[in-house]
């Protein structure tokens, strides 16, 4: 055996080994740091004008609370969500025909903490809560309005992994970089809810 087929496999080239982490779940990672970025941005700019307006009434006079208490218990079905996947996941690489329920189940609590979410939009609507009513309204609709739009793509992600999964076809790959989504939007949630309704 020469030298040169001892470095190189048959191909010629450099045998590099298998990676740390699917390219899947990398390229999800570098998309969740940008959407970091850009929650931070949002915050920031609320943070700003809020503290601006020390003083004065936050919210503006006129303007309608936010549903502090039934938000909070909406949430709770988004953070069990994440949990039931954090279970969908050892439960597939144990045996990818018991994950099924818990998927299914994640999805649904999603879907449930949407629906809830959009409820809430139109009675806010209903009491004159509008983008344009105020800074207020502009910033709830602005940061909640893009959760709602990321955990409405990371659904529709979960219901792709489910499909698959009826048909045998998912691959762990896939159902890791569709979790680590999933779980972007359930861990984000509590710091836009602290700093938008608290």
């Amino acid at each position: 055996m020469s030298a040169e087929s001892a470095t190189y496999p048959a191909a010629g080239r450099p045998d590099r080994g298998k990676p740390i982490l699917p390219n899947g779940v990398l390229g999800m990672l570098v998309f969740i740091f940008t959407e970091i970025m850009f929650f931070s941005g949002l915050i920031s700019a609320h943070t700003i004008v809020k503290s601006q307006a020390a003083g004065q009434m936050w919210p503006p006079y006129g303007q309608p609370r936010l549903p502090i208490e039934e938000t909070a218990l909406n949430s709770l079905a988004l953070l069990v969500s994440g949990i039931v996947l954090v279970f969908t996941w050892f439960t597939f690489k144990r045996d990818p025909n018991q994950a099924r329920i818990p998927l299914l189940l994640s999805i649904i609590l999603g879907s449930i903490f949407v629906g809830f979410q959009g409820a809430e939009w139109v009675a806010l609507l209903a009491e004159g809560l509008t983008m344009q009513s105020s800074s207020y309204g502009g910033f709830f609709y602005l940061i909640v309005g893009s959760h709602g739009i990321h955990a409405v793509g990371a659904l529709a992600a979960l219901m792709w992994t489910y499909d698959r999964l009826n048909k045998d076809v998912l691959r762990s790959t896939q159902l890791a970089t569709v979790s680590a989504f999933w779980y972007f939007v359930v861990l984000v949630w509590p710091i836009l809810y602290w700093q938008v309704y608290l």
